[in-house]
């Protein structure tokens, strides 16, 4: 029952974009919201039953509204974004990313040091980063080492300090790691020239830095300084190395940002890249936690603002493959079709998809029955089940030309065989090959015994086959009153369509889905059950039939020698004091030399 305060309150909300907040009883922000229309998003949550448990949750626990009215809808997209940042509100979406990633650091000093840090201090220092790769900042990292000969030392490497000879080189000056700046052997605009190409580099302009040290290499070679000519061209291969490494697309794409996102029940995944001159030089992928009902572009805009800000990244195109409506003056939002571009597209999906089946692999060890509710859930939502289905029975038919037809029922249980609670049916009441009447015994004599012995009905049920199929077993159901205490649907082969009682429509599950997985498995296994079953009783029959046309032998001796040794190869396995035992001896000697000639 919503209060008469917050009623009040509903009325008043101005029909205008701005940010809502929402209160619990202690008077704590529980969350903040975005909208183009107040009014209509706000009332949404109270006039409406909602299907989402958290959604239900946050709207009994909303006691207070508030509101703050802005210009644009843009201007509503920061603000929610800084205040959910500041409050960390209960029910807002979060990246569920804590790690404090690494940045390289270009401190602000006289002959500054390059290093990397956990620390960000807004001090002047130039940062670049954060590298959720610590592989690819360390690669940097060496890389700048070997080109530039940079002080590790945190003296104050002042001019006065110097003059007054105050510091004495180290050892990495007799290596040759340093130039000994501290004593005055190297000049400051020299060192800063180091330190401009190292921001080059940094920032993916590593074509500019390769011009610079080749005009230097060219330089010496032509005043004859061949030994120093020789040191910059292996500064060049290292550079042109790192290139060839790091430029993965045409460095004609000079400065955007790739964001891809996917969703599964629980969570959204998405992957962020920074371009710049053809390379990648920033790249995460995070995983965001559903919380209420929010839509897939709703959260590709919060984490896009989110890790832009994150990665200081300023480009003006945006690439992604997701239909973004809104419109934003800092950037322009692109959906590549084609080339380069499509190419970033579809390698920042990949990295999704990886990033997320790690994370099921991990799940699926670490906690399965974590990974084994969450594969329910989603057959539950793929399905439109009402509830779990942890028991899930399937139903195959075999036969070659309607003879020894057979039925066989498959038991899964948590997504998983239960091969002990599997059955096949010998199929009694149908004459010729009639896969309707086959279907119809078998789901008949599974479901009244259940009945009848009241044992726990499965949640769903899967038909190997098309609307036929299913028909044939709705009937059955709707004749032992299951209809609509049990889901059932049918899959046919071909196209692996979903076709649900009623509806002459199919539905076709994603290829690479758990659910249509589940599915499949539940099918194949029923496949081959149904099929072993078939060929052993088809064996069995012939083995009768061949041994009941020697003469002296009936389906008396044979059942007597099935009822001793269980399997036909046992038998036909069996010596003669074996036979005798059962049978007689001058029987035995029949069935011997029988096998004998054939």
């Amino acid at each position: 029952m919503i209060s008469e305060e917050i009623q009040l309150k509903l009325k008043t909300i101005p029909d205008q974009p701005g940010v809502y907040q929402y209160f619990d009883e202690a008077g704590k922000i529980i969350y903040v919201g975005k909208a183009k229309n107040l009014k209509k998003r706000v009332s949404s949550y109270f006039v409406k039953t909602h299907d989402n448990a958290k959604t239900r949750i946050l709207v009994r626990n909303i006691r207070d509204i508030k509101y703050i009215v802005v210009d644009t809808e843009l201007d509503a997209l920061l603000l929610e974004n800084n205040l959910i940042k500041k409050y960390q509100p209960k029910y807002n979406i979060q990246l569920k990313d804590d790690k404090t990633y690494p940045w390289i650091c270009i401190k602000k000093e006289p002959f500054p040091r390059v290093f990397s840090t956990r620390t960000f201090i807004r001090d002047g220092s130039t940062y670049f980063g954060p590298y959720p790769n610590v592989k690819v900042l360390n690669t940097l990292l060496e890389l700048i080492r070997e080109l530039y000969p940079l002080r590790t030392c945190s003296l104050d490497l002042n001019q006065s300090n110097i003059r007054q000879k105050k510091f004495k080189v180290c050892l990495e000056f007799h290596i040759g790691n340093c130039y000994g700046p501290c004593v005055g052997n190297q000049s400051e605009k020299e060192y800063n020239t180091y330190v401009e190409n190292i921001e080059s580099i940094l920032k993916g302009q590593i074509h500019q830095v390769i011009q610079h040290v080749k005009k230097i290499m060219m330089d010496y070679a032509a005043e004859y300084k061949f030994e120093e000519a020789q040191k910059m061209k292996l500064k060049l291969e290292s550079l042109e190395k790192f290139k060839a490494k790091s430029t993965i697309v045409s460095p004609k794409i000079q400065a955007v940002d790739v964001i891809t996102a996917i969703e599964d029940e629980k969570s959204f995944f998405v992957n962020y890249l920074v371009i710049s001159n053809g390379s990648i030089i920033h790249g995460i992928t995070i995983e965001i936690q559903k919380k209420l009902d929010e839509t897939i572009q709703e959260v590709t805009i919060f984490a896009l603002f989110e890790l832009r800000e994150r990665f200081k990244s300023n480009s003006k195109e945006i690439l992604t493959d997701i239909h973004i409506k809104e419109h934003f003056p800092e950037f322009k939002i692109n959906v590549p079709q084609i080339g380069d571009k499509k190419n970033l597209i579809d390698l920042s999906k990949r990295n999704v998809k990886f990033y997320r089946l790690e994370k099921l692999k991990h799940e699926k060890i670490t906690d399965p029955e974590k990974h084994t509710n969450r594969i329910l859930e989603q057959l539950k939502k793929d399905l439109r089940l009402k509830e779990l289905p942890i028991h899930i029975e399937c139903f195959d038919n075999s036969n070659i030309q309607g003879t020894n037809p057979v039925s066989a029922c498959v038991v899964f249980k948590n997504a998983k065989p239960s091969k002990k609670d599997y059955r096949h049916f010998n199929v009694k009441t149908v004459e010729g090959p009639n896969d309707f009447a086959t279907m119809q015994e078998a789901v008949h004599r599974r479901y009244s015994r259940l009945l009848a012995e009241n044992e726990p009905l499965p949640q769903l049920i899967i038909i190997d086959g098309g609307k036929g199929q299913l028909g044939a077993a709705l009937e059955i159901l709707d004749g032992l009153g299951l209809r609509g205490k049990i889901a059932i649907i049918g899959i046919a082969k071909r196209l692996e369509e979903i076709f649900f009682p009623g509806d002459s429509i199919p539905i076709y599950l994603d290829k690479r889905s758990e659910s249509l997985k589940v599915i499949q498995n539940l099918r194949n296994e029923a496949h081959r059950f149904g099929i072993t079953h078939h060929r052993n009783r088809r064996s069995k029959n012939a083995f009768i039939s061949e041994l009941t046309e020697i003469k002296g032998i009936g389906e008396k001796t044979f059942e007597e020698l099935m009822k001793q040794f269980k399997t036909i190869s046992a038998i036909k396995n069996a010596s003669k004091e074996e036979l005798t035992k059962v049978i007689g001896l001058s029987k035995a000697m029949v069935i011997l030399n029988y096998f004998k000639e054939n």
